[in-house]
């Protein structure tokens, strides 16, 4: 801002309060400041003065600089934009037109870099006068294409012309040169456009606008050029081939101004008449400022939008109209104040304005609510639809509000239903899905409207086949045709199939019937057709492309009876399928007529089934028997008898030898008793000798096999027993008895032994005649006795061998009884830590030491029950030696080991035997009747074996010398008996089994591993050392 006394003032706006004053070091009777020019980056300042001298100031610096060579009244400036806003740090102001007074244009370039050597001033060059030499009033110049610039175009205006400059610009370079020299030059012996406005005033306004003039490479939308005769407007075209760029050019008058409260009559008239003070472009509207208010002027109809009373002090005058194009604010400014213009909703009614125009789509754009959006789509509805456009009539219908049953009426009372047919397709998408009812009669009625044009477009084939138009309207039917079948896809779920199966068929429409049905899914229908149509191939095809199995079974029968082929490929493909379900099938192939080069596609399927799915169904693998056992019917051979033909059992063998067999019973799947009796219904005879093999008959297959003469797979099936040689021998026997008396061929059956090993000559002699002669197996005779020469002799060997096995065996047991081992006087029991020496003991080769009764209870936790109830049996055994005798004293026996320790009496009662336990042995008389219940009562014990066993006494019986048996119950001193020579010897052995069972292993260490599988902690045991 520029004040009277050359003081300049710069205000950022970011901190409005606070200014930046830089002082032009003239006095105001030798400087007045005409004009400010200011670069669209806000860092170049230009000052002219009427005396013609120039200051120049670059942001930042503390005082303007005189620019020397500028010598001119300086009325107007274009700044090169582009290169302003493209580069922040530049100090150039890089190529740059300056308008004059005298009606010439300079190029120049200002840098505001401290250089010594140089000036800000780089070069000023006048390019081009005017012809009438008035002052260059405006001034803009844009090259294009922005980033590639080709061409540019500069706009100057005086008082009353307006000139274009179109041409290309010179090379330019980065820190800036010449650059319109060229285009100017062009100019020299041709004139520019030119367009005159006559007018009695001295000044004007240009100015443009650009939408996007922040941005460094855009170009200006809108031109305007103010002078006395009015407003000069239009539309920059950069893409136009021709010199006139400005496009649409309109001349608005200026409006006349109502009367003013606030001036004075004459001022009044002057304000009336008046043009405006000065212009500025936003992007609707002309703003017009004038003495005392501002105008705005919609530059789309020309009408007064905005009108506002400037609010003057007395003897207040207005300076002017300024605008910040890169920011879009808009400034008044006073000799005494400064205004901003606020523009706010600018856009609220321009579409308003292009529906009164008709500009549909430029009003659709500027719309801001949906009802503003429903007036303009209805607007041009109509208007489309009064203009005969009636698809796009159609298509704006569908979006706006007006009812359904008007357009549809319109339509139809115009005959137009194909437009028809587009509105209702448009409402039907902008339909709301749970809308369901309109939707669907929407969607049927469609149906009907595509149907009827198919039908229509048939006719007219049909009646212009030798018209040239025969190829459009085949065209357009196929279109019409992929219409309805997308049309099928897309809004199956909004129709009602039965409705829509009515509606095709009145039309006769095969063809959408079946596409109908395959899109809904109704491939029922579709293959039902195709059967009855007898086309089997496009039936299989529909099954295959769905994924219903119940359509494989339903036409299973038809289409194998048919083309078997592609019905066993189609099976074959769908794997889920169950092979029982199509069982009916495939019997419809078992006597029909087959070409017998042809494969079996029944067995086909059947051996894909069995063997690459793993089906294991006895009824498969039987049918899989039936099929390959039954003679095929041939056409040529439909009159013979099975039996007259001799059939190959190559393929029913190998699927006998090939089926897989159960693996927990180790047998065929399919049943061999049925096997068996439909083979030999057919009269299979080496597929029966197989089946009597497979169920273990080797006598019955071996039998059949000779019974046929077959004597190559009687020695087959004779070997097939491994584990039985007795059965193998006899099988053998057999098949040697049918060639030595069947056959009658002695050499045959001498050769035959060579096959075997299992016969020899003697084996085979019973079958000879009587009066046949030997010569012809002499030799095999002697052979054979002089193998069992040699066997008798490794007989003999054996046994010598064994003898002397037995005897060393002997010497061994002998020095075992005598082995020993040396016991320490504090020994301890390994089982209650006690002196191992105050009773019986036991020690064993792994040096673990044992009292009696200690073993016994180790022991009898871990052996099993056969081994508990033995040891009962013998202790029962025991007890009724001891019951046949008279009463006897208990012996200690520590005293047996040493006498000196025998007390005259032992008070006291002993701990009882088992036997007591179940009232054996409570009188003598009675023992051998207890012993018998003692010994059932055992049996009958069951899990409590162990408990039945008390070591103490146990132990008592087992260590006792020969001779003393200790009795049941009683105390006192012990007293030797005799006995007959045979109890003490069955005594002996009895307590001797009984010490072997107890003392067999160690129980620790044998207890370790028989313990493996028991828990630590038993049940019932409650043991906290585990816890966490």
């Amino acid at each position: 801002m520029g004040l009277a006394n050359n003081l300049l003032i710069q205000i950022e706006l970011s901190r409005a309060e606070q200014f930046i004053r830089i002082q032009i070091p003239r006095k105001p009777s030798e400087f007045t400041i005409y004009k400010l020019f200011l670069d669209p980056s806000g860092r170049h300042l230009l000052v002219t003065s009427l005396q013609g001298e120039n200051w120049y100031f670059y942001r930042g610096w503390k005082k303007p600089r005189q620019l020397k060579s500028f010598k001119m009244v300086i009325e107007s400036v274009a700044w090169n934009k582009a290169a302003l806003l493209s580069s922040s740090h530049s100090t150039s102001t890089r190529e740059m037109l300056i308008g004059a007074r005298n009606g010439t244009i300079y190029e120049a370039v200002l840098d505001a870099e401290e250089d010594f050597f140089k000036s800000q001033e780089r070069y000023l060059q006048p390019v081009f006068t005017l012809p009438e030499r008035h002052p260059v009033t405006g001034l803009k110049f844009d090259t294009f294409p922005p980033l590639d610039p080709k061409k540019a175009l500069v706009v100057a205006t005086t008082a009353t012309r307006i000139y274009q400059f179109v041409g290309v610009p010179d090379r330019r370079s980065e820190d800036g040169g010449k650059m319109f020299s060229a285009l100017f030059g062009s100019y020299r012996d041709t004139a520019p456009k030119i367009v005159e406005l006559p007018g009695n005033t001295e000044y004007s306004e240009l100015h443009v606008y650009d939408p996007n003039a922040d941005q460094a490479y855009s170009l200006p939308r809108t031109v305007a050029w103010m002078n006395a005769a009015g407003i000069y407007h239009g539309n920059l075209d950069f893409e136009s081939n021709s010199d006139d760029l400005i496009d649409s050019a309109q001349l608005l008058p200026h409006p006349t101004l109502p009367a003013s409260p606030s001036l004075s009559p004459s001022r009044q008239d002057a304000a009336q008449t008046a043009i405006p003070i000065s212009i500025a472009l936003t992007e609707f509207h002309f703003l017009l400022l004038y003495r005392d208010r501002v105008l705005g002027i919609s530059n789309l109809n020309e009408q007064l939008a905005y009108e506002e009373l400037l609010p003057l002090k007395p003897n207040e005058q207005v300076r002017g109209l300024t605008a910040d194009t890169v920011r879009k604010t808009y400034w008044v400014y006073t000799d005494q104040s400064i205004w901003e213009i606020g523009i706010t909703n600018e856009r609220r009614d321009v579409w308003k304005i292009y529906l009164d125009k008709g500009k549909f789509d430029a009003a659709l754009q500027y719309a801001n609510s949906a009802l503003q959006r429903d007036r303009i789509v209805s607007a041009q509805a109509r208007a489309f639809f009064n203009e005969g456009r009636y698809f796009q009539a159609a298509q704006c219908y569908a979006q706006c509000s007006i009812t359904f049953e008007e357009v549809t009426l319109q339509f139809l009372d115009v005959g137009e239903r194909d437009a028809l047919r587009s509105y209702l397709i448009s409402r039907l998408e902008r339909t709301r899905k749970t809308d369901l009812s309109q939707r669907m009669m929407l969607a049927t009625w469609l149906v009907e409207f595509y149907l009827s044009k198919c039908n229509e477009l048939d006719d007219l084939v049909a009646s212009e086949s030798a018209s040239q138009d025969v190829d459009n309207l085949l065209a357009e039917r196929a279109i019409l045709e992929d219409d309805l079948r997308h049309f099928f896809e897309t809004y199956k779920t909004n129709l009602d199939s039965k409705t829509v199966y009515e509606l095709i068929q009145g039309h006769g429409r095969t063809d959408m019937y079946l596409h109908y049905a395959t899109v809904v899914g109704d491939f029922d229908r579709v293959v039902e057709h195709w059967v009855m149509e007898e086309e089997w191939t496009k039936a299989i095809d529909v099954i295959n492309r769905q994924s219903d199995l119940d359509l494989y079974y339903r036409f299973a029968p038809v289409l194998m009876r048919h083309a078997p082929k592609e019905t066993a490929d189609s099976w074959w493909r769908q794997s889920l399928l169950d092979p029982l379900r199509l069982i009916p099938a495939i019997l419809r192939l078992q006597h029909a007529p087959r070409d017998p080069l042809s494969p079996n596609h029944a067995v086909r399927y059947l051996n894909h089934v069995i063997f690459e799915q793993g089906n294991t169904s006895p009824t498969i693998h039987n049918l899989m028997i039936t099929f390959y056992a039954s003679p095929p019917t041939t056409p040529s051979t439909a009159s013979t008898t099975p039996t007259s033909r001799l059939e190959d059992d190559g393929p029913l063998l190998r699927f006998l030898s090939t089926a897989p067999s159960d693996p927990l019973t180790n047998k065929p799947y399919y049943d061999l008793d049925y096997a068996l009796r439909l083979c030999k219904q057919s009269g299979r005879t080496q597929p029966c000798v197989h089946i009597y093999s497979k169920m273990g008959l080797w006598e019955n297959s071996v039998d059949l096999a000779l019974e046929k003469g077959d004597l190559e797979l009687a020695k087959i099936n004779a070997d097939m027993p491994e584990d039985d040689v007795q059965l193998r021998k006899k099988l053998w026997l057999k098949i040697a008895k049918y060639v030595v008396q069947d056959k009658q061929d002695i050499k045959m059956a001498m050769r035959f032994l060579e096959n075997t090993d299992l016969l020899k000559i003697e084996d085979i002699l019973p079958f000879f005649p009587d009066f046949v002669v030997i010569d012809d197996f002499k030799d095999e005779i002697c052979t054979a006795l002089e193998g069992y020469s040699g066997h008798i002799d490794a007989l003999k060997a054996e046994m010598d061998e064994a003898t002397k096995n037995a005897e060393a065996i002997k010497q061994d047991i002998a020095a075992l009884q005598k082995r020993f081992i040396t016991v320490d006087a504090t020994e301890k029991c390994s089982h209650c830590a006690l002196a191992l020496m105050t009773r019986q003991f036991y020690v064993f080769p792994c040096h673990h030491t044992f009292h009696a009764d200690c073993l016994i209870g180790l022991t009898k936790e871990f052996l099993p029950a056969h081994a508990l109830r033995r040891i009962i049996a013998l202790q029962t055994e025991l007890l009724k030696s001891s019951a046949a005798q008279p009463p006897t004293i208990g012996i200690d026996r520590a005293a047996i080991a040493n006498p000196t320790l025998l007390p005259a009496t032992q008070p006291g009662r002993q701990r009882s035997l088992l036997s007591a336990n179940f009232g054996a042995g409570a009188a003598a008389a009675a023992g051998a009747r207890g012993a018998n219940a003692l010994g059932r009562n055992i049996l009958s014990a069951g899990d409590r074996l162990r408990d039945l066993i008390i070591p103490d006494a146990l132990a008592t019986l087992v260590t006792a010398p020969v001779g003393w048996i200790p009795a049941i119950g009683g105390g006192g001193g012990g007293v030797k008996r005799d006995v007959g020579e045979k109890d003490v010897e069955k005594v002996e052995r009895t307590r001797r089994e009984l010490e072997d069972l107890l003392a067999a292993n160690c129980p620790l260490c044998e207890g370790v591993v028989a313990g493996l599988d028991k828990p630590f902690v038993q049940t019932g045991e409650v043991d906290s050392s585990w816890d966490l």
